[in-house]
Formats: structure tokens, C-alpha cells, sequence
């Protein structure tokens, strides 16, 4: 498990935005979305719910958050 995606899982969690946690953390959307994914494949789960309008945590996203 790489640090850098646990870093960017936390942001998006807390700003509830991948746009925001990008601005926030000075890198590209894509690179944020990158590391979501290969946070979420290492752990075999999905951590967010992503709508057009929202991002929130699934189960799995609470209890790693936690």
C-alpha cells in the first residue's frame, strides 16, 4: 500500500471532491483518480460512490478512513 495514495484517499475524503483534493494536493485529477483506482485495487473494494454531483465513502472507504 503506497503512502502517497493513502495521502490522497484522506483528501478526497475529507473534501468529499476529487477537483478539490487535486487543487488542495497540487496535482492533476487524473493523478488523484489514479491513485483512487490503485488504492482500491489493492484492496479489492471500492472506497468512494461517484456520482456526476457527489463523491461519498462506501463502508469499506468509512472503516479504512477510520
Amino acid at each position: 500500500m503506497n503512502l502517497t495514495h493513502l495521502e490522497t484517499f484522506l483528501k478526497v475524503a475529507q473534501l468529499k471532491n476529487f477537483s478539490a483534493a487535486a487543487e488542495a494536493l497540487n496535482v492533476s485529477k487524473g493523478l488523484v483518480s489514479r491513485h483512487i483506482k490503485s488504492l482500491e485495487s489493492d484492496l479489492k473494494c471500492n472506497l468512494f460512490y461517484r456520482t456526476t454531483r457527489t463523491v461519498t465513502l462506501t463502508e469499506a472507504g468509512r472503516e479504512l478512513h477510520d
